[in-house]
């Protein structure tokens, strides 16, 4: 209840302060395991990512919001869970895996951090994708988060993994890894969901 209540508050704010709008929601599974990859520009992502999914997304969060009283609690209840700083932990694959094989919904940011370079994509949500079956969405936020002015998430049809089953090799999860970002970035340039 806290998640869906939260939702709707911050939904009705991203209106009036971004002119938010999302495109090709569609896509997204209403059931079974999702894996939503997004380009990375703002701290706003995850919350533009979830707000007008209709199944909760879940991320990693950084393991030192968890021990700021009050606030580890409610991030805890918007469905996040700790990541240490320096590097993904056993524990935060785990539970990644967990709630992707469990049918949840997850969101990541292959690049890793907040910027827009492809190059510096990594190979983490491809390895989640390999490892989970999860349906992979991609999809791009665009429009920088500028005072009323439209910025919109725009989600794509899945990405078909079905040549890359076989194989978890390096090589294999930087070519998921480059097939995502694509995806990520056509929707970026065209503004359109990307098709199957």
């Amino acid at each position: 209840m806290i998640y869906v209540f939260c939702r709707a508050v911050v939904r009705g704010l991203f209106a009036v302060l971004y002119r938010f709008e999302s495109v090709g929601v569609h896509n997204i599974p209403s059931e079974g395991g999702v894996l939503i990859c997004a380009n990375h520009t703002s701290l706003r992502d995850p919350i533009s990512v979830g707000i007008h999914v209709k199944r909760q997304v879940k991320f990693m969060a950084k393991a030192e919001l968890f021990k700021i009283p009050g606030f580890g609690w409610l991030v805890t209840q918007l469905g996040a869970f700790p990541v240490k700083r320096g590097g993904v932990s056993k524990d935060s694959i785990k539970n990644a895996l967990k709630i992707l094989r469990g049918g949840e919904v997850m969101g990541i940011f292959p690049e890793g951090t907040r910027n827009s370079d492809a190059e510096a994509a990594k190979r983490g949500a491809a390895s989640f994708a390999l490892r989970s079956d999860a349906t992979v969405i991609p999809a791009a936020i665009v429009g920088g988060y500028k005072l009323f002015r439209k910025t919109k998430i725009i989600y794509g049809a899945p990405i078909d993994m079905t040549p890359y089953k076989d194989s978890k090799s390096p090589e294999t999860l930087d070519e998921v890894t480059a097939l995502i970002m694509s995806r990520i970035h056509e929707m970026q340039a065209t503004g359109e969901p990307t098709l199957n």
